[in-house]
């Protein structure tokens, strides 16, 4: 078996393994039904999500399911829709985020020298900013948007995955195997994405897990500060800071959303965890 072949193995071991974790399934599940009530919950709403239908902080009946928010909504209808800008949001956010941080780390790790010491300390610059610090000073010059939003969260992840992204390629790049590729001359691009990437794809969907659960922290905290989705949308995060001082009276308000937040960060952490666990594992028997 060559080198490349034997590190393929290794890497797709590690794969299988992580996803018949029981753990990682769990986390995928969780991950999985929060997506589909996203998807499916504008079809099954009653109402919609800005249509008055009582009065303020009415308690739930036949009519309100989970009874009404601080103006009379229907919290049912505002939850059913308000999970689809934050699902899709943290998922283009973590894509953008990885895809990012995989091309610095992979580029340091296979070019070094200089461009390595540039790379790290770019990255080192921008890890020197909290994440909702930085993604608070482009919102607030320049206004809150979804396009904004997700490039914000995606470039913050970025620095994290990056360092991750070249720990693991740096022992790759000294394989006989890479070596051999570059003396050929066969291009750059192939050599990353065909030798290098596909042998640290384990750790990488580790930090998947990870940068998913982050995004959707930091989405759902901007618009409970008022700096994310706007209203009259309807939004998890939002719905929290809307209804907040009224927990006591009408705590479906506050609790509903939450409670989909903690699910889909929790399915992330653990899905993160049990390829964790799955790759430690596999890493030990070698």
């Amino acid at each position: 078996m060559t080198p490349s072949l034997s590190r393929r193995t290794g890497s797709q071991s590690a794969l299988v393994r992580g996803l018949r974790n029981s753990r990682s399934l769990i986390g995928l599940g969780m991950i999985g039904a929060i997506i589909a009530l996203a998807i499916v919950g504008p079809a099954l709403a009653p109402y919609s999500p800005s249509e008055l239908v009582g009065v303020p902080y009415d308690i739930p009946n036949p009519d309100t399911l989970l009874g009404t928010d601080s103006l009379g909504r229907d919290v049912l209808s505002r939850f059913l829709y308000g999970g689809r800008n934050l699902v899709w949001m943290a998922i283009a956010a973590t894509t953008l985020g990885l895809s990012i941080g995989i091309a610095i780390g992979m580029a340091s790790a296979y070019f070094k020298g200089m461009t390595d010491e540039i790379l790290m300390r770019l990255v080192d610059i921008q890890l020197a900013f909290p994440s909702v610090v930085f993604a608070l000073l482009f919102v607030t010059m320049l206004g809150p948007s979804p396009l904004l939003l997700v490039i914000l969260v995606g470039v913050s992840q970025a620095p994290s995955v990056a360092r991750i992204t070249r720990g693991a390629a740096l022992g790759v790049v000294e394989r006989d195997y890479v070596q051999w590729a570059r003396a050929v001359g066969i291009p750059t691009r192939r050599i990353l994405m065909s030798e290098v990437l596909p042998n640290i794809t384990s750790p990488l969907l580790v930090e998947l897990g990870l940068r998913l659960m982050w995004s959707i922290s930091l989405l759902a905290g901007l618009s409970f500060l008022g700096y994310g989705i706007q209203p009259p949308n309807a939004d998890w995060g939002l719905m929290v800071n809307e209804s907040r001082n009224a927990l006591t009276i009408q705590p479906w308000a506050v609790l509903a959303p939450i409670l989909a937040i903690a699910t889909l960060s929790i399915g992330g952490n653990m899905f993160a965890e049990g390829m964790s666990r799955a790759i430690g594992r596999t890493e030990g028997t070698k």
